[in-house]
């Protein structure tokens, strides 16, 4: 992983390489204002992996989720 993404925590490697996305939803690295901001939308991509099948509608709901998430940190960047 890249300094800009280092390797998730809160993922294993074998549900990233099915769900790449799922990278991008790691928190630990931050702090913890932005944890706190972040790890609620870490908890419902885990939710959404574990118990939607895999389709397209999964990963639009995923990459929305996503786009929430970044909105989300951004609103406690000062």
């Amino acid at each position: 992983m890249s300094d800009i993404h280092p390797a998730p925590a809160e993922f294993s490697t074998d549900q990233i390489a099915a769900d790449g996305i799922l990278r991008y939803f790691h928190y630990s690295h931050l702090p913890p204002v932005l944890q706190a901001a972040s790890r609620p939308f870490c908890d419902l991509a885990r939710h959404i992996v574990e118990s939607l099948p895999r389709n397209a509608e999964r990963t639009v709901a995923l990459r929305k989720l996503l786009e929430a998430k970044d909105a989300a940190v951004r609103a406690n960047v000062n």
